[in-house]
């Protein structure tokens, strides 16, 4: 698949889809068509049934076709969002392997991307998705190779994060085929200087806290970040950034006011949650998987941070999901 020959777009909106990252790819070659003063791209939004789906901010997009009666696609973009494991089920996956089959190139905004891995589409792609789901997707589905870009193309796949990625991902399309004068001029219109390259990474939530911090300690909070499983010690850690454990841990409560213990195990145990909340890993797999030596250790641990075992954490995120759903 070459991107300069894609011409028509089908993005197929899962309930509680991101109305944020759809709505920046449509836009975009909305823009290309208006810039380069040519019906160069067609797009359509469908769903299985043909109704609307409600993104997550309770909206619609309209009109809407359903996908088995719309006109061939070059690509078809899976549209994910919110609770994304209770949208996807196996209409969708048969819905997807068939378009596959067919010849369809498939890609995924926001989450869709745990759609094309469910349908057994990812395997042996590279594959791109927004960081909050990064771990949990990873260690559900071990033969896929995530990424932690903003958009990632392979083969006959293509996959991006959420938010405004989307446009990246499309800026990319149009200049494949029209060159950078004609991208550069609807960058402009959206009074962006640029569009970010596909293998630009993602800022995480820990990672953007470490804009503002000394070298020395972002260097210090990247190297936790990146070795939950395995948490280090404390001086091992001190090493690796070339200070003393002791000013290493005044970096720490100076500026995030705790120690550096305490951060990896608040960082082990966020992951531990959205672990429970993202996937049907037992919980004593979601603990060895945070770095807790024991299922006894981590269930202490998450009971201290957040008030109820590990196990209650599945039902309470389910009711959270619902009960956003009627804001």
């Amino acid at each position: 698949m070459r991107l300069d020959e894609l011409r028509r777009f089908g993005f197929l909106t899962l309930p509680s889809y991101s109305m944020i990252a759809c709505a920046n790819a449509i836009e975009a070659l909305r823009m290309a068509n208006r810039v380069a003063g040519q019906v160069a791209y067609a797009w359509q939004v469908v769903t299985l049934d043909g109704h609307p789906a409600a993104a997550s901010n309770g909206l619609m997009l309209t009109p809407c076709a359903m996908l088995s009666a719309a006109d061939r696609f070059d690509i078809v973009f899976v549209v994910g969002g919110l609770d994304v494991r209770n949208a996807v089920d196996r209409s969708v996956g048969v819905a997807l392997r068939k378009l596959a089959h067919d010849g369809v190139a498939l890609g995924a905004l926001c989450t869709g991307s745990f759609a094309l891995a469910e349908a057994h589409l990812l395997a042996g792609y590279r594959c791109a998705i927004h960081w909050e789901n990064l771990e949990a997707i990873r260690e559900e589905f071990p033969n896929i190779d995530f990424v932690e870009d903003f958009y990632c193309i392979d083969r006959d796949r293509i996959t991006c994060t959420g938010g405004v990625a989307p446009l990246d991902l499309m800026l990319a399309i149009i200049q494949a085929r029209f060159g950078r004068r004609i991208a550069a001029q609807v960058s402009a219109q959206f009074l962006i200087e640029r569009g970010r390259a596909s293998d630009e990474r993602q800022p995480r939530l820990a990672s953007a806290a470490t804009q503002t911090t000394p070298r020395r300690l972002a260097e210090a909070m990247h190297l936790i970040e990146d070795n939950i499983e395995t948490p280090r010690q404390t001086s091992e850690i001190a090493r690796a950034v070339r200070i003393s454990t002791r000013q290493l841990e005044r970096l720490f409560r100076q500026h995030l006011g705790i120690s550096p213990a305490a951060y990896s195990s608040a960082l082990r145990l966020d992951r531990a949650r959205a672990l429970l909340r993202q996937t049907a890993m037992p919980v004593t797999d979601i603990g060895i998987a945070c770095g807790f030596q024991s299922a006894s250790h981590f269930s202490t641990a998450f009971r201290a941070r957040f008030g109820h075992a590990p196990r209650l954490e599945r039902g309470s995120a389910a009711a959270t999901v619902r009960e956003n759903a009627h804001v």
